[in-house]
């Protein structure tokens, strides 16, 4: 069963979150029912995150990882190989893909295979301009009056 909710409210009040709504729609849209592999978000520090992917029996040749416009896209297909006479197949190699939207200013750091578990790095680098910074308050200067007053020169009518 499907929710929908209706954000014009938020339209009225709001200016500049229109990305954000639009993530919204699209996760309530495009949710995948099916979660294979299953994965892990874990937030290693205040601005360090971890993405680990169970992908058991693929290779580092078997998985594409690509990163445009703040999206993280996973994609695993392993090889179509010899067919083997399996008596019990219970290793699944069928073909898969996660997306994940990345925040602003959040790139991927590095990736790793290792056990099985592909770790995906990110870091969130806030641009220094976008950082919160004090702003220093002036004194207002007293404005000097002059110590004579201003002569207005006048021509002389002919």
């Amino acid at each position: 069963m499907a929710t929908s909710y209706d954000y014009a409210p938020l339209f009225r009040s709001s200016v500049g979150f229109d990305r954000v709504f639009d993530l919204l729609e699209n996760a309530q849209r495009a949710r995948s029912t099916n979660d294979w592999p299953p994965y892990d978000i874990v937030k290693t520090g205040d601005d360090n995150y971890r993405i680990l992917i169970a992908v058991a029996g693929f290779t580092r040749d078997d998985i594409d990882i690509t990163f445009q416009s703040n999206l993280l896209t996973v994609a695993g297909k392993k090889p179509e190989g010899q067919a083997e006479a399996y008596l019990h197949r219970g290793i699944a190699y069928r073909p898969f893909e996660h997306r994940f939207e990345l925040a602003d200013h959040v790139r991927v750091d590095g990736a790793d295979l290792s056990n099985g578990l592909l770790s995906i790095e990110l870091v969130r680098e806030i641009p220094e301009e976008m950082k919160a910074r004090k702003i220093l308050i002036k004194s207002a200067t007293l404005v000097e009056k002059p110590t004579s007053p201003a002569q207005i020169k006048a021509h002389k009518a002919a």
